[in-house]
């Protein structure tokens, strides 16, 4: 491996430049090395590797799309979708870390943070600051904008009161992106984005959710009791926060489709080469055309889940509207997952139903796919209003 992994030009759509293909690979090889072989034990345990975010921030992983002249590599939204992707394959929980970092925080910043903000903030995100973005409350899932967290200025601090659930990298995160709303009478329009640093006074990480999956990526609460935040932290203008959520979501759900093209494409190749191992009647299950049927439609899925993730990269790269294709993506990526790591149980028969063996695992962390940053049915009425206003 390469002290930085290199960085990928432009490609149309759903091919590969040598150059994207020698990044892919670089990832993949990490993620097979060093990722892999501690997956089962922070699942476990439910705790990620520090070491390994550390070694994610020293190969450029944690700044694909941050500029060079902030410490970041100048990459792409689609090489972040490409290591997203291959993290997965390895361990849905690694996937997220970079996801979340690189699709929505990263990206939130680059977009419409202020000059000073992104020169006080890029850089250690760059360099070893994990981010982490606080929408979803109690009472607000599904529903973004019936938060409660509010925010009131008091000279020149905003002093903020609520809580947050359901953070991803809580517990990793020094930087947080975090929505409250300045105006409760305004509804969506009085909702205000902040920068919100670890260490201001008023703010506190509480606990870490106990999940089905995804287990070694922290999801916490975030607890904000007369929290200061200095005015310059707010996130582009007062009141504007909902149109960043809804755009930085939009690209954050092609993170998601990345993340489980990775979990369904990890899950297969374990299968696929169960099926070789394995016998029955004297002979290898895959020479069954039970067997063989299930992995066709396996790999026919995975492969249709590719091109959508990957056009739907491209096109945000080529910054053409792609809000329908993002919906679509994460849609489709969450379905095809779901029905390919439990395929993938059973090939693998009593034995996928153990710990002992690896597709259990993919099956649980597949099943967020359908819920974060959007469940199946918001994709599904965001998919129908587009389609049908034509």
């Amino acid at each position: 491996m390469p002290e930085t992994l290199q960085l990928a030009n432009p490609a149309p759509l759903t091919t590969l430049t040598e150059d994207e293909i020698l990044f892919r690979d670089s990832v993949r090889q990490f993620a097979d090395d060093k990722i892999r072989p501690l997956a089962k034990e922070m699942d476990e345990k439910a705790a990620f590797d520090h070491g390994l975010i550390d070694q994610f921030f020293q190969l450029g992983l944690m700044g694909i799309e941050i500029p060079e002249q902030y410490g970041g590599a100048g990459g792409k939204f689609f090489e972040a979708i490409l290591a997203v992707e291959e993290l997965s394959r390895a361990d849905a929980s690694a996937g997220v870390i970079v996801d979340v970092q690189n699709t929505l925080v990263a990206n939130a910043i680059l977009r419409w943070a202020s000059e000073d903000q992104k020169k006080r903030y890029l850089p250690k995100m760059a360099a070893d600051t994990v981010g982490a973005y606080a929408l979803s409350e109690a009472g607000s899932g599904s529903d973004a904008f019936a938060l409660q967290t509010k925010a009131e200025l008091k000279g020149n601090d905003f002093i903020l009161n609520g809580r947050k659930l359901w953070i991803t990298n809580g517990k990793e995160a020094g930087l947080f992106i975090l929505f409250a709303t300045v105006d409760a009478s305004k509804g969506y329009k009085g909702i205000t984005a902040f920068l919100i640093e670890k260490d201001f006074t008023g703010f506190t990480v509480g606990k870490k959710e106990d999940k089905l999956g995804i287990r070694a990526s922290s999801t916490c609460e975030l607890i904000l009791e007369d929290c200061l935040v200095p005015k310059e932290n707010v996130l582009g203008e007062v009141g504007k926060g909902y149109k960043i959520a809804i755009e930085t979501l939009n690209e954050g759900r092609i993170g998601i489709g990345a993340q489980m093209l990775g979990v369904a494409r990890g899950a297969w190749e374990c299968a696929a080469k169960y099926a070789q191992e394995r016998t029955q009647f004297g002979k290898p299950i895959a020479e069954f055309q039970g067997i063989q049927f299930q992995i066709a439609q396996m790999s026919t899925e995975i492969e249709a889940a590719r091109l959508m993730v990957y056009n739907a990269a491209r096109m945000k790269d080529a910054g053409v509207n792609f809000v329908k294709e993002a919906a679509m993506t994460k849609l489709f990526t969450s379905q095809v997952a779901e029905r390919v790591t439990s395929l993938a149980i059973e090939v693998y028969g009593g034995y996928g139903f153990t710990k002992d063996y690896p597709v259990e695992k993919y099956w649980r962390d597949a099943k967020i796919g359908k819920i974060y940053e959007g469940t199946s049915n918001m994709q599904l009425a965001t998919i129908a209003k587009l389609v049908m206003s034509k």
